[in-house]
């Protein structure tokens, strides 16, 4: 009685023969991605990397200006109610603060009515104020203008598209349209990002910015009422 004969093939052999000829896995880079985008996406690039300078800048310009002393207000009353003015506008030019600096403008009108006193400390609180949000409005700019900048790169990628298209006439393939498509698409989902994170720079920013006009209020207020203290 013959015996069967038993064929063992490797994994590697079983691979060829079920598929010899496998193509090659393509892959594409995000960069060759926005360069298929074509000059929309140089725009968008400029969008986002100042986009992402301001909220930088401001953040930590933002964040310097929120920093406030517990013992300022407490020293600047101690001077005031000494008479000691020179020593309170010292400290107050040796203090880096946007607070500091309306606090040193309320020193400088003691002697004159305490309206004018409360006029020309928010009036200084407003100029600070207009210093912080510098470049905010760029970030809005950016905020909503990214978004329609996708969507015009992606009605001349359509456009571009079906011209193609017409000018082959019957000898119509996925490569000929390829090159549109693309940038209809890509255009898109750039200018999303590059809007969505210039609207969350802009709120992130300007409820910091909330935050400090509240303490500057806060100061303005703890200062009028230490003028209206009795002199020990």
């Amino acid at each position: 009685m013959s015996t069967p004969l038993l064929l063992q093939l490797s994994p590697v052999a079983n691979n060829l023969g079920a598929n010899p000829t496998a193509p090659a896995e393509i892959s594409l880079s995000v960069i060759d991605l926005a360069i298929k985008g074509g000059w929309i996406m140089i725009v968008l690039a400029v969008f986002s990397v100042y986009a992402v300078y301001v909220f930088t800048e401001r953040y930590l310009t933002i964040s310097k200006a929120a920093r406030s002393d517990k013992n300022f207000m407490n020293n600047i009353r101690e001077f005031i109610h000494a008479g000691r003015l020179d020593s309170a506008i010292a400290l107050c030019r040796s203090t880096d603060t946007p607070n500091a600096r309306m606090i040193e403008k309320g020193l400088s009108r003691i002697g004159k009515p305490l309206n004018d006193i409360s006029a020309a400390i928010e009036n200084v609180g407003k100029l600070e104020v207009s210093k912080l949000e510098k470049g905010v409005a760029g970030l809005a700019t950016i905020a909503g203008a990214a978004p329609m900048l996708g969507f015009l790169g992606t009605v001349i990628g359509m456009i571009r598209a079906f011209y193609d298209m017409s000018m082959a006439g019957n000898n119509i393939d996925i490569a000929l349209l390829s090159s549109g498509i693309y940038q209809a698409m890509i255009t898109t989902v750039g200018g999303l990002i590059v809007g969505i994170l210039a609207f969350i720079f802009y709120n992130v920013i300007v409820s910091r910015i909330e935050k400090v006009v509240y303490l500057l209020e806060a100061k303005a207020t703890e200062f009028m009422d230490v003028l209206h203290e009795p002199a020990r």
